[in-house]
């Protein structure tokens, strides 16, 4: 499997809203509601653009159920060809139910750090604790191989947002 994990675009201070149905606990309903800014889509729609240039594309795609990874995931329409998929496992900490729910050759997964660092850390070297060594940027991009299972993919590519709207 290729396995793109994607960290949602700048997203916008968190305004009084309601939780979306699902969430785990502890989610707060002002951070689940955060949209994207216009200038964070903008400048995601570029990294969209340099996933393209790269000729990256995906089969599907799984997202965080807040709002900021499910606008995220929207801008990368162009570049899936399967379904989008909600999980509520994205709005929280790695789950083995995740990665066992993990379907397709080309996958991007949206969704928020820390937990997407802890997952690149699980998948790669096994441990939770080695995901914290990567500096992810909002719209920042790491791309694995391998199965997706605890030490079993490899780091092909990690791209800070910048490096992917660069022409």
């Amino acid at each position: 499997m290729h396995l793109y994990l994607i960290r949602h675009a700048t997203a916008a201070d968190a305004p009084a809203g309601t939780t979306p149905e699902g969430l785990p606990e502890g989610i707060d309903a002002a951070d689940a509601d955060r949209p994207l800014t216009p200038r964070g889509a903008r400048r995601f729609c570029e990294v969209v653009r340099g996933l393209e240039r790269l000729g990256i594309g995906f089969d599907r795609v799984y997202h965080s159920p807040l709002l900021r990874a499910v606008q995220t995931a929207e801008l990368l329409d162009g570049l899936v060809t399967g379904e989008t998929i909600v999980s509520t496992h994205l709005a929280g900490p790695p789950s083995e139910l995740f990665l066992t729910s993990l379907d397709g050759d080309r996958v991007a997964v949206v969704g928020h750090q820390p937990w997407l660092g802890e997952l690149l850390g699980i998948l790669t070297l096994g441990t939770v604790e080695a995901g914290r060594a990567f500096t992810w940027k909002k719209g920042g991009v790491a791309w694995l191989e391998g199965e997706p299972a605890p030490n079993g993919m490899t780091v092909r590519g990690f791209w800070a947002p910048r490096i992917l709207r660069e022409r």
